[in-house]
């Protein structure tokens, strides 16, 4: 069963190690102690936490997309059709190309929070080939 350090759930979750230690306390995240008397987590618990977590969200939309990535919109490229708009969500890099209309309507540039839809037929996973134990 794969488990995570307290850092590394962090940042899959895309809060502070200190918020993750917190909701464990407030036993909202169940973890145990490894050898080291590090605490972990079980990846399974995490899992089934984000999904919770992501049900839960007030400004979720009526969509079939499921894939939504909110950040900071860190780079826009415009040109007279069309913009290359960036967007860092937490450790999530996203880039979209859209019409340049689309990005002026829609008010985007450096700084502004956004949120990344993603709909896609085709969606590639990979796996560092760490193992946790």
């Amino acid at each position: 069963m794969p488990t995570f350090q307290i850092s590394e759930a962090a940042e899959l979750l895309g809060v502070s190690a200190d918020t993750v230690r917190r909701w464990v306390d407030a036993g909202r995240l169940g973890a145990t102690r490894d050898a080291s008397g590090r605490r972990t987590l079980d990846g399974a618990d995490l899992a089934a936490f984000l999904r919770d977590v992501s049900h839960q969200d007030p400004d979720r939309h009526r969509s079939s997309a499921r894939n939504r990535f909110r950040g900071l919109v860190t780079a826009i490229v415009r040109d007279t059709v069309m913009a290359q708009v960036e967007i860092q969500a937490g450790p999530h890099r996203v880039v979209s190309l859209m019409s340049r209309e689309a990005a002026d309507e829609l008010g985007l540039e450096v700084g502004t929070l956004a949120t990344a839809v993603v709909k896609s037929t085709n969606v590639i996973i990979e796996t560092t080939g760490e193992h946790h134990a």
